[in-house]
């Protein structure tokens, strides 16, 4: 298993800039997420990582090699998409061990590295099968083994789970972390899907415009967002920005409550935006905010509250504690 590098990396179409100086490590044996919003970079530079596109500047090392100019066959990668792209004539089995056979492995390699990938990923009962006769998830298991039977040093994912519906998501999910586990292979994985992100990931890099606004751990990005894009992308629901002061020390928020709370400075900052997170918020009784939309998850509802001073606000809430609920409650945390 090896670790990646990219240096100053560039990708222009054109005139178009899609990759703009992206400087990233990833340990080797380190499940790495990419997010951001769509046409944000992140599936481009998976396949710049994977040699199906070149770089129009900086380098890209695998292990420590420079594979800037190296073909895809021989980076050492293997690659899942979104499309599980089994061949329906063949067998589960026959499917996992087609690339061996295509590079001249011998039968009794293959067969071994066959049942290898199908202990792990408890495909054994369903090697005879066509994928016609196998769930979605099922036939993404089958996608992934056919990754593993190649024993690549670093495994790219390009939004696998998309076409899964939740439940199956939230299942591949597990079994996901459980194969980077058991492997402790160099994994790198895109999705939009910030829970996925937040569940996988050991390291987050986060992309807007093709730059990296911020990298670390969930928890560092949920905590310490560097930004408010990243504060606003990471997190459901996401977070509340309202208009504030700092005056004398003290914070003002006209939207949630009538007085000032105090600060451990002393200091003037004049206007600001705060961030809160729905969570850090809860209804009170009394005030005067009408209740827009109440989301109701079972054990916690999402109540989303016009101001005063009209600005939308996201709460948390225990779900015994909504009903009933209307115009005329308050805000605290």
């Amino acid at each position: 298993m090896s670790g990646v590098t990219l240096e100053n990396v560039v990708k222009r179409f054109g005139d178009h800039q899609v990759i703009d100086g992206v400087d990233l490590h990833v340990e080797q044996g380190e499940f790495c997420v990419f997010v951001g919003p769509s046409g944000c970079g992140k599936s481009t530079l998976l396949r710049l990582i994977a040699g199906l596109e070149q770089t129009t500047s900086g380098t890209i090392a695998i292990g420590g090699k420079d594979v800037t100019r190296v073909e895809p066959a021989d980076r050492g990668i293997a690659m899942v998409f979104q499309s599980y792209a089994l061949y329906p004539h063949m067998t589960v089995g026959e499917n996992l061990g087609f690339g061996l056979k295509m590079n001249g492995v011998s039968k009794v390699e293959i067969e071994k590295k066959v049942g290898d990938a199908a202990r792990i990923l408890r495909l054994e009962p369903l090697l005879k099968r066509k994928p016609s006769a196998l769930s979605g998830g099922q036939r993404q298991r089958v996608a992934i083994g056919r990754a593993i039977v190649r024993g690549p040093k670093v495994f790219l994912f390009d939004e696998p789970l998309s076409n899964l519906d939740a439940e199956l998501r939230a299942e591949m999910r597990v079994e996901l972390a459980r194969l980077h586990k058991q492997l402790g292979a160099t994994m790198i994985y895109v999705t939009h899907d910030q829970v996925e992100a937040m569940t996988l990931a050991d390291k987050i890099v986060v992309l807007r415009g093709g730059r990296i606004e911020q990298m670390g751990t969930p928890i560092e990005l949920y905590q310490k967002p560097a930004n408010r894009f990243v504060a606003g992308f990471i997190g459901t629901p996401s977070m509340n920005f309202l208009r504030g002061s700092v005056k004398q020390g003290a914070l003002e928020i006209p939207a949630i409550v009538d007085q000032p709370i105090r600060l451990a400075t002393h200091s003037d900052f004049g206007d600001v935006v705060v961030g809160l997170r729905p969570q850090a918020l809860s209804t009170a009784p009394g005030g005067f905010h009408e209740v827009d939309v109440i989301e109701r998850l079972g054990d916690v509802s999402y109540v989303y509250l016009v101001s005063p001073t009209g600005e939308r606000i996201i709460a948390c809430e225990s779900a015994c504690k909504i009903d009933p609920i209307s115009r005329g409650i308050g805000v605290q945390f």
